[in-house]
């Protein structure tokens, strides 16, 4: 990719209009509205753009959640996350530009190969961990991290792509929010929740890439709580998963918060070290 090219997209102070843009071919489609392949026009730089419908917005009412991960999503510059480069808006729709992630989900690559070799598993939590170090270091909590959130680039490098359920903030929150499978013990139990959460998710993720399934899987939404607050762990005998694998999300899939293992200890610990690539790059 050009940085010139995405330097001119990015900074451009006029107001965007969907005349700057040749729509492609459509990349997804969600509750509020679709994303599609686009390009623009002056500079030719390629990206994706998202398509939100304003009626849609307004029977969920979720318009401040929306201003809040916009927000969030332009101010973070980071390697391993998305960039939104900024945003325009019709008489009926609101459209959002952002980098275009060639590989598509991460979800999408899990399904298909079942599991991830430890090498790949390693780096997109190297990856991630240090997109999240970045995030908390500006007061950023995810809150959502999970495969269909997590795009690959065209050289297989990570990005986190959905800032919906993220929130800027220094002190405690108590919104239960997040995907249920991979929701902390201390939102299951309602209470006050930090960055700490975001921790724990990395643990889930981990066991999922090793394993092909999330680690507190059951029939129902009450017996997945019932697992995540007992923290009803247990590894599978196949696949066969290294000591130093299970020894990270061990010690991050820990009920007390404040025991879970840091950031900073994640990328120092023996497993990360041996697997992840320096680059985080993952060739498929």
């Amino acid at each position: 990719m050009n940085s010139k090219t995405e330097e001119q997209v990015e900074n451009c102070k006029r107001q965007w209009s969907l005349q700057d843009f040749q729509i492609g071919k459509p990349l997804g489609k969600g509750k509020f509205g679709s994303v599609y392949l686009a390009r623009e026009v002056k500079s030719k730089y390629v990206v994706a753009l998202k398509i939100l419908f304003k009626e849609q917005i307004e029977k969920y009412r979720i318009h401040h959640q929306l201003r809040r991960e916009m927000e969030i999503q332009t101010s973070l510059c980071h390697p391993n996350i998305l960039r939104l480069y900024g945003w325009f808006h019709d008489n009926e729709r609101i459209f959002l530009i952002l980098e275009y992630a060639l590989r598509g989900e991460l979800y999408r690559e899990l399904r298909k190969n079942g599991r991830f070799s430890e090498k790949q598993a390693a780096t997109y939590i190297a990856s991630l961990t240090h997109a999240l170090a970045y995030c908390h270091e500006n007061h950023v909590i995810h809150r959502d991290i999970k495969p269909e959130n997590l795009l690959l680039d065209h050289e297989g490098r990570l990005k986190i792509a959905d800032f919906g359920w993220s929130v800027q903030s220094k002190s405690k929150r108590h919104t239960m929010c997040g995907t249920l499978d991979y929701l902390a013990p201390e939102m299951v139990e309602n209470k006050a929740h930090d960055y700490a959460v975001d921790n724990w998710t990395l643990g889930i993720l981990c066991y999922e890439f090793l394993y092909g399934a999330p680690p507190f899987e059951a029939e129902s939404q009450k017996d997945t709580f019932r697992r995540i607050m007992k923290v009803d762990l247990s590894f599978p005998s196949t696949p066969s998963v290294s000591a130093e694998a299970k020894n990270l999300i061990l010690r991050l899939l820990v009920k007390d918060s404040s025991k879970r293992l840091s950031l900073q200890k994640i990328l120092e610990h023996p497993w990360i070290i041996k697997n992840a690539d320096p680059n985080g790059v993952c060739s498929m």
